[in-house]
């Protein structure tokens, strides 16, 4: 059995992984001031981005889901290893050779069943690129010609050929040392009568990467007459592989996607060879299923999508009824997006990779250009179902078409297309056709639940969070006079949970300088539940001010969060002073009064100090 990694071995795998750099292996990410960055979160389903990286300090906080961490939790949660198999993913990753206590040195395939079926897909697929070159492969050749790709095309996207043998790769992989059970779980084989046979054969395979490039599964197209089978196969649902959450291309193409802030959704895997070669090299395609809502989810990240309007989204489909169809699926998931959406229909039905065949890589590149918005090619292939001959026609037509103009959310663009409608059918008669929308639209919000406002912030509570956020990410700032304040200063309780937190770090005087080092200390006495999660936060939640004014916002936050036990406890004192009769309990009402005055003047010398800062 192996040993535990080396604590100095987990300390040098953070060290050398950056944290920006693999998170944005996942998701894009933005500069958003003070030294943070900002993406859309991959643990949830969220319209604007509230997921925060703070590379100063190696950490990650989603402000939407509360998810934090550092770079190794982030590993973990994303690719749901173990605290080992993360680490040794990125020791993988920076080229470090972990040491194991209890028996030294231990390869990474002997941990974790993730990280064993990553490389047996690694190993099959250098198996398939390998016998794509031999004699038995003359067929997955010629296909690849026929459609105008070369040699050095199949390499770029790993294309191989499974040989048209029972066992050809489970002998080879057993060989290389995997078990019967690894290759059926991961779907490279699958059961036979006398044990597992190959689960692809006689047939041209293209490996499926994920976002970091690992091989998670393979699309399979029959090259056989005598292949009774599908025309494509693909490798089944696995601990890697789930095909609703898997976009083929998506490892070449992400970062184009986030660079042009556009994706190209194509149909086949020889549709996103085709448009990477003709200069499109943000094309990706499902796998073996329709394009959906998880797709969606993938893309958003690499686009940073949000309420701008800047990217879009650009579906291709083959111009039959069919492609038709597929684009009218497509349009219900559209607002799902908040960058723009656009169909890409070529009128001969080619599909990009026989375009490019017959005209040559600028019609790829001009198909792509001719692109219609999502929410026109909806409403025009609804109404072009309909006689608009005839009243009769234009009004069905009509009513067809209303739930999409109505279901469109900006009330511009859904103003804008009612008169693209109007003129479209021949009406000519533009309150008519609005009031028919409106009607439609009045009824769909009836049927909808009014999201609830948000609580609105107590500025106090928004004082306390930012002279927290200095103690954590700038300590030095604050020194003797943050570390003398009553635990009774702070009125909220995770407040509260992370001044004690700080409290038994030593407080503030033991900070340094803070860094990296500063947040490790507190993260070892985060013992209470939530405050790992309360510690992350506050590591990577941007303070609200610029880098050359901190001296001075830290003074003034110190001297506003030293104020507040003051004055709630003269409003305290007032309502007390309030209630009594100043004649009958003339005794208690001085007594008061006195202390009043005290903390009037103490909160009068305080407000002096903020002041003069």
């Amino acid at each position: 059995m192996a040993g535990r990694i080396r604590d100095v071995d987990i300390a040098l795998v953070r060290e050398r992984s950056p944290i920006a750099d693999v998170i944005g292996e996942h998701i894009q990410l933005r500069n958003a001031g003070g030294g943070n960055l900002k993406g859309l979160c991959p643990f949830h389903d969220e319209k604007s981005p509230s997921f925060n990286v703070t590379p100063e300090r190696g950490m990650f906080y989603c402000f939407g889901c509360t998810e934090g961490g550092d770079v190794i939790t982030f590993v973990e949660k994303v690719e749901h290893l173990s605290f080992g198999e993360a680490v040794e993913r990125l020791a993988q990753r920076a080229g470090i050779q972990l040491q194991y206590e209890q028996g030294g040195y231990v390869p990474r395939r002997d941990h974790g069943e993730r990280a064993r079926l990553v490389e047996a897909h690694r190993a099959a697929a250098e198996f398939y690129a390998d016998k794509l070159l031999g004699p038995d492969a003359a067929a997955g050749r010629r296909f690849l010609s026929e459609r105008g790709f070369e040699r050095a095309d199949a390499e770029t996207f790993g294309v191989g050929y499974a040989p048209a043998e029972w066992e050809s790769l489970v002998r080879h992989l057993l060989g290389r040392g995997f078990s019967a059970d690894e290759l059926v779980k991961g779907g490279l084989a699958k059961e036979g009568r006398r044990g597992p046979i190959d689960r692809f054969r006689g047939r041209l395979i293209w490996p499926i990467r994920d976002a970091t490039g690992d091989v998670i599964g393979f699309g399979a197209r029959k090259l056989l007459d005598s292949d009774d089978g599908p025309k494509y196969l693909n490798t089944p649902d696995s601990p890697l592989y789930k095909k609703s959450q898997v976009l083929y291309g998506i490892d070449l193409a992400k970062r184009e996607i986030s660079k042009r802030s556009q994706a190209v959704i194509v149909e086949g895997y020889t549709d996103v060879m085709a448009c990477h070669l003709a200069g499109v090299p943000t094309a990706v395609a499902t796998c073996g299923t329709s394009f959906g809502e998880e797709h969606i989810k993938i893309l958003r990240r690499f686009l940073l999508d949000q309420a701008e309007f800047r990217g879009e989204v650009i579906f291709t489909f083959d111009g039959d009824a069919a492609g038709q169809k597929a684009a009218l699926r497509a349009f219900a998931d559209e607002q799902k997006f908040v960058t723009q959406t656009y169909v890409a229909v070529q009128a001969d039905g080619l599909d990009p990779c026989d375009l490019r065949v017959k005209q040559g890589d600028a019609a790829v590149r001009d198909l792509i250009a001719s692109r219609e918005p999502l929410f026109q090619f909806a409403i025009r292939s609804t109404i072009s179902r309909y006689d608009l001959r005839s009243n009769e026609g234009k009004i069905a037509a009509l009513d067809a078409a209303a739930p999409i103009v109505a279901g469109i959310k900006d009330v511009g663009l859904r103003k804008r297309y009612a008169i693209d409608l109007d003129r479209w059918l021949g009406f000519m008669d533009e309150r008519f056709v609005m009031q028919r929308i409106s009607e439609v639209s009045g009824a769909q919000q009836g049927r909808g639940r009014r999201a609830p406002r948000a609580a609105p912030v107590d500025p106090s509570t928004r004082v306390e969070g930012e002279l927290l956020k200095l103690a954590v990410q700038r300590p030095a700032l604050l020194g003797p006079r943050f570390d003398a304040l009553d635990a009774q200063a702070f009125t909220t309780p995770d407040h509260a949970t992370l001044h004690k937190v700080i409290a038994a770090a030593g407080g503030v005087a033991a900070a340094g300088h803070g860094g990296r080092e500063w947040v490790d200390r507190l993260l070892e006495h985060a013992h209470e539940e939530g405050a790992r999660a309360l510690v992350t936060r506050f590591a990577v939640e941007a303070i609200q001010t610029d880098a050359h004014t901190e001296e001075r916002y830290a003074r003034d936050i110190m001297a506003a969060v030293e104020a507040m036990p003051v004055d709630r406890a003269i409003a305290q004192v007032k309502s007390r002073i309030q209630r009594l009769n100043p004649v009958e309990e003339q005794q208690e009402y001085n007594k008061l009064f006195g202390e009043l005055v005290a903390l009037e003047q103490q909160r009068r010398v305080l407000r002096d100090r903020l002041a003069g800062n």
